[in-house]
């Protein structure tokens, strides 16, 4: 008997992830494995979030929760826009969601019905895409460059045929590291509100940047999704919490929508996460340790001779061009992975149509490890 099988569900990868399984396998069996593909911090979380779930497990029967997040969640969350932004944000449009991930599912569902379309740069996150594509929401891809930081940009947006309903940005951006500035951020949230384009902000990277602060697209329009999460600054992968800033007209739609898909985010998550607002002398150590990492990395990969490769002015990672080492970019990691045990992500994750010839690494590692994956490389590329 054959049964029905959905082709909502039919879709790609997340090579990543795929990497990433074949190199714990590897390591089951003994193998030296040196992980460079996964956006995740070597760390655990802070101490104080630690001791806030201790805490909480003594003292709470840690039950559903409100859909929308417990109150202090919520109210600390807020408090962050104030402290951080200068932003005096209501915590009735706060949303904490079960990691980034809940929020891009409840953000889409709330904002797109099936047959809309909308845009993302490529380079970009493939989940955006492949989630878009489970709803039966169109994902059109603008081919950004190092020239436009690998950002959307209303010049850009203009080229698009036909009509755009959705814009997805990310800064710091998965996988390139580019950021999009405040004069930038102003120029695409008034390119939306002119158009009527719903835009949807990622910003799961802000604690993370070399050079200058994140922008917030709140500091320019209350119309956006923002979306956030504790895994990245604030080491909390494992505990998928995260948090989503929405349109004040929103509240209760996406009450509903969380009620029924997620019920609630983790109670112990939830009491633990409120915590991590305070640790930031070893969130910005950890940072510090990405800054080293980065540096080394930009003046060890030429030596490599790869020359060509995003700024990484965020986040924890670098988006090179190996074109001049191979034409399929996932043949490429699964060699050096298999050959020298060092795990790096493709391009083609990311960049349907230029990733063949393209990496990311992550440098969210110890710096030995950094370290160790370049005298690899170096040593894999010579021969």
């Amino acid at each position: 008997m054959k049964l029905k099988v959905s082709t909502r569900g039919q879709v790609p990868p997340f090579k990543v992830m795929d990497v990433m399984r074949e190199a714990n396998l590897l390591a089951a069996n003994g193998r030296d494995i040196l992980h460079l593909e996964v956006g995740q911090p070597s760390t655990g979380a802070p101490a104080g979030v630690i001791a806030a779930a201790q805490k909480a497990m003594a003292i709470d029967k840690l039950g559903y929760t409100d859909a929308l997040g417990i109150n202090s969640l919520r109210r600390r969350i807020a408090q962050y826009y104030r402290d951080i932004h200068e932003i005096d944000l209501s915590e009735e449009r706060v949303v904490v969601t079960t990691g980034s991930s809940g929020g891009f599912l409840l953000a889409f569902l709330s904002a797109f019905d099936a047959g809309d379309r909308v845009v993302l740069a490529d380079p970009s996150y493939p989940a955006y895409r492949n989630i878009l594509a489970a709803l039966d929401i169109e994902a059109v891809g603008v081919l950004a460059t190092a020239e436009d930081q690998y950002q959307p940009t209303p010049a850009l947006l203009d080229n698009v045929d036909g009509n755009i309903d959705g814009l997805i940005i990310a800064s710091p951006a998965n996988p390139t590291g580019t950021m999009i500035n405040a004069e930038e951020m102003a120029s695409l949230t008034a390119y939306c509100i002119d158009r009527g384009i719903r835009l949807i902000s990622d910003e799961i990277y802000h604690g993370i940047t070399y050079k200058t602060p994140g922008v917030t697209a709140l500091s320019h329009t209350d119309h956006a999704f923002v979306i956030n999460s504790f895994s990245k600054y604030y080491s909390m992968t494992g505990w998928r919490v995260g948090w989503m800033v929405i349109p004040e007209n929103l509240n209760r739609l996406i009450e509903r929508l969380a009620q029924n898909i997620f019920i609630s985010v983790p109670a112990l998550s939830q009491h633990a996460a409120t915590a991590a607002f305070d640790c930031a002398q070893e969130l910005d150590e950890n940072v510090a340790r990405y800054a080293a990492n980065r540096e080394l990395l930009l003046r060890e990969l030429p030596n490599v001779g790869i020359t060509k490769f995003s700024s990484s002015d965020g986040a924890f990672y670098i988006y090179a061009d190996v074109s001049h080492l191979t034409n399929n970019s996932e043949e490429f990691c699964r060699r050096l992975l298999n050959e020298v045990g060092v795990g790096i992500a493709p391009g083609s994750d990311f960049d349907r149509v230029r990733g063949i010839s393209s990496i990311r690494i992550s440098f969210a590692g110890d710096t030995d490890t950094i370290s160790n994956a370049i005298s690899r490389l170096t040593t894999w590329v010579s021969n």
